[in-house]
């Protein structure tokens, strides 16, 4: 494992929220823009919708601005975000008497439906695209519960932070690295089988 991936993520993330605790208030929009994805994976992977996921998120924003001033450690502030987004993910599911999830995800979790920013694009390109995330995400669905839940994270930020990770999904830390690569591997295979799928 790349220390510098492990760390990445992290290291951006306590270096906004250090900025934000003093007083650069602007530095919370980064924070939201770099975790947001993370947290987004992370709420689908308990079992929620797209509103239920985005009440859940927007609540552990709020948490965090409540309470900022009380975290000592900025490095802190992904696992604390992580864990509060899980927390009241099963808060919602036990107040709908809904079963709390288990590591793996269902047939009826998250789907291609995080959000995006397809506004600014010509119609007939954010056409292609959402063909196209369509039908990768249709191959994502044939792997098994715990590759999609794996890639969902992994896919939606540049150097991800394996403890984050591991903390979210409760995977160890020493298996994101292998378990990513063989699931890429049958997600490679999966579309260069499809000869409806085009690579560019």
């Amino acid at each position: 494992m790349n220390a510098d991936a492990s760390a990445g993520l992290a290291a951006r993330a306590a270096a906004a929220f250090a900025a934000y605790q003093g007083g650069d208030r602007e530095r919370m929009g980064e924070l939201v823009d770099l975790l947001t994805p993370v947290l987004w994976h992370t709420a689908r992977s308990q079992r929620l919708d797209h509103q239920r996921s985005e009440d859940v998120i927007q609540t552990a924003w709020i948490r965090l601005v409540e309470r900022a001033d009380g975290i000592q450690d900025a490095q802190a502030v992904l696992a604390w975000l992580i864990t509060t987004v899980r927390r009241e993910a099963w808060r919602v599911l036990k107040q709908e008497g809904r079963a709390l999830p288990s590591d793996d995800l269902g047939d009826d979790d998250v789907r291609e439906d995080a959000p995006r920013n397809e506004d600014a694009l010509d119609p007939a390109v954010a056409a292609v695209l959402h063909d196209d995330q369509r039908r990768l995400w249709q191959h994502i669905h044939t792997l098994s519960q715990r590759c999609q839940a794996l890639l969902r994270i992994i896919a939606f930020v540049d150097r991800p932070d394996y403890g984050a990770v591991s903390e979210a999904l409760g995977m160890p830390v020493g298996s994101i690295g292998p378990t990513r690569g063989r699931c890429l591997a049958k997600l490679r295979a999966a579309l260069s089988g499809d000869p409806t799928w085009s690579a560019s």
